[in-house]
């Protein structure tokens, strides 16, 4: 087992890796920029070292800078969360050519599956269902692109290779509007993500978001946790997220965690990750894979009963998978609401001090969360500021436990989405379970109209 870690993140998930660390004896190294200085896991570290200024590009994604502070803090391994550089190949390569060890999958891994067309063509050959669509990068020919598009069928999905988090993708219900949708996203993935190459894919039409979440060792063993439902969305950003995904058959969700199982084991996968579907009329289809923990992960582990973070760590240090799949039971299901400091209707971000700060708690409730009174929240990061989970024997008790919880919350100072989060844990058709991720969009645009 590791020694010392250097954690290579911020916020909630940084105080979340401390956690599992003190848990398994291993002292941390917490990194920081100048705006983060305050911080509670940096207080709560065995060490701390400032990167740089607060900007994310001089701090966060400095690898040199963040390569420099595990040299000097003689640390054996990195631990790079999620967001930032977790899904940086080059991160991954400079880390371990370093002589430090990346707790996660190796680089080449992290390229095969954060390119879309190799990660869907990896699942083809691992037979992972995936969704119609072009065979590898578009063509540059516009005839050969239109012939595509018809072939797979209106309306199509206009995809960068090198997207995610919902950026780099856009709709085109017509031949019509084809070949500038194809122009513009692809201007668009070269300034994003330096890669213009593109896919297409039929664009289902209202589908769910469904997860496997796995977890790989370097001896061929690998098992899945279960699934979440991660279909409450805007603007492709998740907001809730709930384990296990209802009204879906078990048998259907097996077969499809032992596809992913396999998949990994084919390509050599190592750490934890995270198979996502589109999941419409009782079918599944592969859309990508994160090679990294998952913010949604909390609700995974209360269900489960197991520690993902700590099992991540093992496998990276060596150790081999203790369990079998017949060991992963499910208990009960979950529910986490992402709690972000933005305005209620604008969604605009809304940084500033936390003047008063009250965490939920009763049976079955956890707050993972690096906020306290006096906080203030930068405005150069990410806007969540806490995730409040909550367990029950059932789904309806585990919305009831967090519509308390919710109720119990309170955050001054900025401004948050709590209000949201307390509309959908009333809201008749969400309490009905299987909205797809087309369903809060849609419920907002109405509330807007009208």
């Amino acid at each position: 087992m590791f020694h010392k870690i250097l954690i290579a993140n911020r916020g909630e998930i940084a105080l979340r890796v401390q956690r599992a660390c003190r848990e398994l004896g291993i002292k941390t190294v917490a990194i920081y920029s100048e705006a983060d200085a305050h911080a509670k896991y940096v207080k709560l570290a065995d060490e701390s070292v400032c990167i740089g200024p607060p900007m994310s590009i001089d701090s966060y994604l400095n690898i040199p800078a963040i390569i420099s502070a595990a040299e000097v803090t003689n640390v054996e391994a990195i631990h790079p969360g999620y967001g930032f550089l977790s899904e940086n190949a080059d991160f991954a390569e400079r880390v371990q050519q370093s002589g430090f060890v990346f707790i996660g999958p190796n680089a080449d891994t992290i390229r095969l599956m954060g390119d879309k067309v190799s990660a869907k063509r990896e699942m083809i050959d691992s037979k992972v269902p995936v969704v119609p669509g072009s065979e590898g990068v578009l063509p540059e020919d516009d005839r050969a692109i239109i012939q595509t598009a018809t072939a797979v069928g209106y309306p199509v999905l206009v995809k960068a290779a090198g997207g995610g988090g919902g950026r780099g993708m856009r709709v085109v219900f017509s031949e019509d509007d084809l070949l500038s949708a194809v122009a513009m996203t692809k201007h668009e993935a070269e300034l994003a993500f330096g890669n213009g190459n593109l896919y297409l894919e039929k664009y289902l039409a209202n589908p769910r978001h469904i997860e496997i979440q796995v977890l790989s060792d370097s001896y061929q063993n690998s098992i899945y946790f279960g699934d979440r439902d991660c279909s409450m969305q805007r603007r492709h950003q998740k907001i809730l997220e709930e384990a296990s995904a209802p009204m879906i058959p078990p048998a259907s969700k097996k077969k499809i965690g032992e596809k992913c199982v396999e998949a990994c084991r084919k390509m050599g996968y190592l750490g934890v990750g995270t198979f996502e579907f589109l999941y419409e009329n009782e079918e599944f289809y592969f859309i990508e894979m994160n090679t990294r923990l998952q913010v949604e992960h909390p609700v995974t582990e209360m269900i489960t009963g197991y520690d993902l973070v700590k099992h991540q760590i093992k496998v990276a240090a060596g150790e081999k998978i203790e369990l079998l799949q017949k060991d992963i039971n499910y208990n009960g299901h979950a529910i986490e609401c992402r709690i972000n400091a933005e305005n209620p209707k604008t969604f605009r971000p809304c940084p500033g001090k936390v003047t008063e700060w009250h965490m939920p708690g009763g049976p079955g409730v956890r707050v993972d969360s690096h906020v306290y009174n006096n906080y203030f929240v930068p405005p150069y990061y990410d806007s969540m500021i806490a995730k409040i989970i909550a367990h029950g024997k059932d789904r309806q008790e585990a919305c009831g436990r967090m519509r308390i919880a919710l109720s119990e919350m309170v955050v001054e100072g900025i401004e948050t989405n709590l209000e949201l989060h307390k509309d959908l844990l009333n809201d008749e058709n969400f309490l009905k379970g299987g909205t797809s991720i087309h369903y809060l969009e849609e419920k907002l645009e109405n509330k807007k109209n009208n």
